[in-house]
């Protein structure tokens, strides 16, 4: 069981992925909040059946799985909406995440959470590491790799809290507007100093 958790956060498409499969690659074991989000609306399970009873069958593509693309769509136009759906999924998750934590079994692990500040997560982790971007690079990078509408992706970025506010909760900082070697280095450097916290 690792005690020592790291939290990683950043803004939509700053590259919280790159990071964290890089710390993967030296071994760290990486819980991701995202693919646990996933994981607790497949078909059939208890969340996935209350989303389609509230939002009805619009809410499921044709093969049965939750429609993301018109799920996201609808929570970002209407408020409400959105706070209905935070509400049952948040706590499961929470849950999940800690389970996952808990039966990590490297030296320290990764909590990768976009919404670890907003969602008021930083008592579960140690040290936050933010994988930061400028907001240009992120709007372009977002929109490439979604593509998504500008507008859509603006939402999603003012949903989230602003860049100085992340920065200011940082312990330690990533910034992944260079190219992939002076990530590679910078998460090498981290790590190294990670693995001294754990073991102190």
């Amino acid at each position: 069981m690792s005690e020592y958790i790291v939290g990683v956060t950043g803004g939509i498409a700053s590259g919280k992925t790159t990071v964290t499969d890089l710390f993967s690659d030296l071994g760290v074991d990486v819980i991701d909040a995202d693919i646990i989000a996933r994981q607790v609306v497949e078909p059939e399970t208890v969340a996935f059946n209350k989303i389609k009873k509230h939002f009805g069958k619009q809410v499921v593509d044709g093969k049965g799985n939750l429609n993301r693309a018109w799920l996201r769509k609808h929570v970002f136009a209407d408020p409400s909406e959105k706070e209905w759906l935070n509400q049952l999924l948040h706590p499961i998750i929470r849950q999940e995440m800690q389970v996952q934590c808990q039966q990590a079994t490297s030296d320290y692990c990764i909590l990768c959470a976009p919404l670890l500040i907003e969602n008021k997560l930083v008592h579960l982790v140690k040290r936050v590491l933010v994988v930061d971007v400028p907001p240009d690079i992120q709007l372009q990078r977002a929109i490439n790799r979604d593509g998504s509408a500008e507008k859509t992706i603006q939402q999603i970025i003012e949903a989230q809290c602003e860049r100085e506010t992340r920065l200011a909760a940082a312990d330690d900082v990533i910034d992944n507007s260079n190219d992939e070697a002076s990530i590679v280095a910078q998460v090498k450097t981290l790590h190294a100093q990670y693995l001294k916290y754990a073991s102190t």
